[in-house]
C-alpha cells in the first residue's frame, strides 16, 4: 500500500538529515496518514479512506466530504475517491433535477 493521501495526493518527500558536523544523509519525509471513515451527506454512506491529518482538517473546514470532493481536481484524487466523486455528482444532479 502506497503512502499517499487519497484526497490531496500528498506523498513522501526526500531530503537530508543534517548532523551537528553538517554531514548530510538521505532520508524520507513520510506524510502523516490516518485511516478514517468519512460520511457523505448526499449519498448517506460512510467511506473508509486513508488521508493525511491536514486533509482531515481541511474536510472539517470546507464543510464535509461532499463539499471538498466536488471541487477537488481529479489528478489529486485516488481511483476510490474519483468513484465517490462521480457518485456524489450524479446524486446532486439528480436532486437538482427533481
Amino acid at each position: 500500500m502506497s503512502r499517499r493521501c487519497e484526497l490531496t495526493g500528498v506523498g513522501p518527500m526526500v531530503g537530508h538529515s543534517v548532523s551537528h558536523s553538517n554531514i548530510k544523509t538521505k532520508r524520507r519525509f513520510l506524510p502523516s496518514l490516518k485511516s478514517v471513515k468519512v460520511t457523505s451527506d448526499a449519498l448517506g454512506q460512510t467511506f473508509s479512506l486513508r488521508i493525511s491529518n491536514a486533509a482531515l482538517r481541511t474536510l472539517d473546514f470546507k464543510g464535509g466530504l461532499d463539499a471538498y470532493i466536488v471541487k477537488a481536481r481529479d489528478e489529486q484524487l485516488s481511483t476510490t475517491a474519483q468513484r465517490i466523486k462521480r457518485q456524489i455528482k450524479a446524486k446532486l444532479a439528480e436532486q437538482a433535477a427533481a
